[in-house]
């Protein structure tokens, strides 16, 4: 298995030109978290590191195959004294599958306000889902190994001390982290780190109302979900190796659309970044008794 940091590299094959390798999110599709980490580590690859991002903008057009290369072509669209702008293009086999803007800024001093983080038990506290996954469907957790280099805790909607869930905007709060401590001290690393961790669970917050989130599907999913596009913005230095706070909630769901947003918190309380995510969500018709 890959080591977490290992999950987002790419190789430069030309300036403005890489490629990666992505694993399986779904059968024969490759995970939408790891191709717009790697679009955003092709990006940063060409901007000056005295530059961070601060906000990305995915558009995930088709599915990948996580049985090719992903080539990852990036457009310096601007360098400003401040500011810079990358857009980067994903095609596997000649199509599209992604499109991504971000923008990087140079650090500068002004005012500080955040919303405060939710009261919630630790993540020390919750237990580890991994080995109800391991206990109920041991081969289906060996072949989903990727993601134990990876961390989750679920916290219980009936904690004490969570928000009131509001009607019709459900809920969830979710401790995240690498299973693995990230090699160095690259910015650039946590940011496209946490990129890959913002897409695991926030489609299955816009289908709460339709599916309590399971880590893993040992019963018949109700659900079909895919990412449609995906925004981040990046507040304040963090490190995704240690547990952040995925608080998210889901304001609206029609039209075979659900929407998603949520705010990662640090222990100390640190709203480091903020994320929303457009998904497709349709509930899947029961098989008809005796049907194929």
């Amino acid at each position: 298995m890959p080591s977490f940091a290992e999950l987002l590299g790419i190789e430069e094959l030309d300036e403005n030109l890489f490629r990666g390798c992505c694993h399986a999110g779904a059968p024969l599709r490759a995970f939408g978290g790891q191709v717009a980490a790697q679009a955003l580590t092709a990006a940063g690859r060409t901007v000056e590191s005295a530059r961070a991002v601060h906000s990305l903008h995915g558009y995930f057009l088709r599915p990948g195959d996580p049985r090719r290369p992903i080539v990852y072509q990036v457009d310096r669209a601007r360098d400003g004294a401040s500011y810079a702008t990358r857009r980067v293009t994903a095609v596997q086999r000649g199509e599209v599958i992604f499109t991504m803007s971000a923008s990087f800024k140079r650090p500068e001093s002004s005012g500080d306000r955040q919303r405060t983080m939710p009261p919630v038990p630790g993540p020390e506290e919750l237990p580890d889902p991994y080995r109800a996954w391991q206990r109920d469907a041991p081969e289906e957790y060996e072949r989903s190994a990727i993601f134990r280099a990876l961390e989750m805790r679920f916290v219980p909607a009936d904690a004490p001390g969570l928000p009131p869930e509001l009607p019709g905007v459900p809920q969830q709060f979710v401790w995240l982290r690498t299973a693995a401590p990230l090699p160095g001290d690259d910015p650039l690393l946590q940011v496209c780190a946490l990129t890959y961790l913002s897409d695991l669970t926030l489609a299955s917050t816009t289908a709460l109302h339709l599916q309590p989130h399971r880590v893993h599907r040992v019963a018949e999913p109700r659900v079909a979900l895919a990412s449609l596009d995906h925004a981040m913005w990046f507040h304040r230095p963090f490190r995704a190796d240690e547990w952040l706070l995925f608080a998210q909630r889901s304001p609206s769901a029609s039209d075979g659309r659900g929407l998603a947003m949520g705010e990662f918190y640090d222990r100390d309380g640190v709203l480091v970044a903020s994320a929303v995510q457009e998904t497709l969500l349709r509930e899947l018709r029961p098989k008809a008794p005796n049907s194929p």
